[in-house]
């Protein structure tokens, strides 16, 4: 099992939502890639986000996010970070 490259873009896109807030969304511009244009299609028609170019995490989409952004940062932990946290 892998993870496809239309997957990586979803969760790439995913990882640009400030879970901070929920007044903040993102526009997927007409200029960018078309992978993060598909991803954001892909998103919005799983029920993740509200519009075909970005909006705001739905319900769905706040879960997928926060793990997208907490594997995103056990990925990128330095190795002693993660030994000393027994995950």
């Amino acid at each position: 099992m892998s993870f496809t490259s239309e997957n990586v873009a979803e969760l790439d896109l995913l990882l640009l939502f400030d879970l901070s807030t929920l007044q903040a969304g993102i526009k997927v511009h007409k200029t960018a890639t078309p992978s993060a244009a598909a991803a954001a299609l892909g998103l919005f028609e799983k029920g993740f986000i509200t519009q075909e170019d970005g909006g705001y995490l739905t319900s769905l989409g706040i879960t997928a996010a926060e793990h997208a952004q907490s594997l995103f940062a056990e990925l990128n932990a330095p190795c002693h970070e993660i030994a000393q946290t027994g995950t």
